[in-house]
């Protein structure tokens, strides 16, 4: 990227990032690799509470590599990852889940066999216990998504593609999240639910939930973030607030499809 552009890389160091007591989540100098393949390269992201934050980039610029690697599915070779202060960076997927680390999947991964009810209580799983709870956080899904409370008895499998990501947002939402990451939510949708998807996102930012969202459609994942990344084959090449990136001219050029 140009000069005009890395002017803008923050260049915070990791030890002052470390004292921010509103840090939820602090990727630090992260190397993971695929065998001898190095997916990322050292980056280091933050997520503050109550932020909305985006990861930018191509196909293979390692966006869903950061959140495999954020929830357990890969472990990094190097750096540390940690929620609220505390390393989690060699935790096994369900013991990140368990701290409440939350990912909604590319590609929605619901139960197409159980109930849109089924699927919202196996996304309480690890809170079966606490009862009324679940029951708060079903009647909080139903209120945010009204067309699943329609369909409650109806099969995931089903369901229309945006009924479907409004089923595993809504499922993610059972567990309580601390960190809400979302991938590529928009993919494969119609412009009026993508419209929809993102209202959402909006909206559950407001209620109080952190959320690290990657997707493809970088305009409106800007338009609604607090703060972005761009990453680019592994590595961070450029933060700043969403607004700024949006207005980057060589991001305008080379992720909106601007001449």
């Amino acid at each position: 990227m140009s000069d005009q552009t890395e002017a803008v890389v923050d260049t915070v160091p990791a030890a002052a990032r470390q004292v921010s007591e509103n840090v939820v989540l602090q990727l630090d100098k992260i190397h993971t690799f695929y065998g001898a393949i190095e997916a990322l390269k050292g980056i280091s992201v933050d997520v503050h509470q109550g932020e909305i934050v985006t990861l930018i980039g191509a196909n293979g610029a390692g966006k869903s590599t950061t959140l495999k690697t954020i929830s357990g599915l890969l472990h990094p070779k190097s750096g540390e990852i940690r929620l609220l202060g505390e390393v989690i960076s060699e935790m096994k997927v369900h013991e990140v889940t368990a701290k409440g680390i939350i990912q909604v999947p590319e590609g929605r991964r619901i139960f197409p066999r159980m109930t849109v009810e089924e699927n919202l209580e196996m996304g309480a799983f690890l809170r079966s216990k606490d009862v009324e709870g679940v029951k708060s956080s079903m009647a909080q899904a139903y209120d945010l998504f009204p067309r699943l409370k329609e369909r409650r008895m109806q099969k995931g499998g089903t369901l229309s593609g945006g009924e479907q990501q409004m089923l595993a947002m809504a499922r993610g939402l059972m567990a309580a999240p601390k960190l809400l990451m979302l991938d590529e939510p928009s993919m494969g949708l119609a412009p009026v639910i993508v419209e929809l998807i993102f209202e959402t996102i909006k909206t559950l930012n407001a209620q109080g939930i952190t959320i690290l969202l990657v997707e493809q459609n970088a305009a409106m994942a800007l338009q609604i973030a607090d703060r972005g990344y761009v990453l680019e084959t592994g590595s961070v090449v450029l933060t700043g607030p969403g607004r700024d990136l949006l207005h980057n001219e060589q991001v305008r050029k080379t992720y909106l499809g601007e001449s």
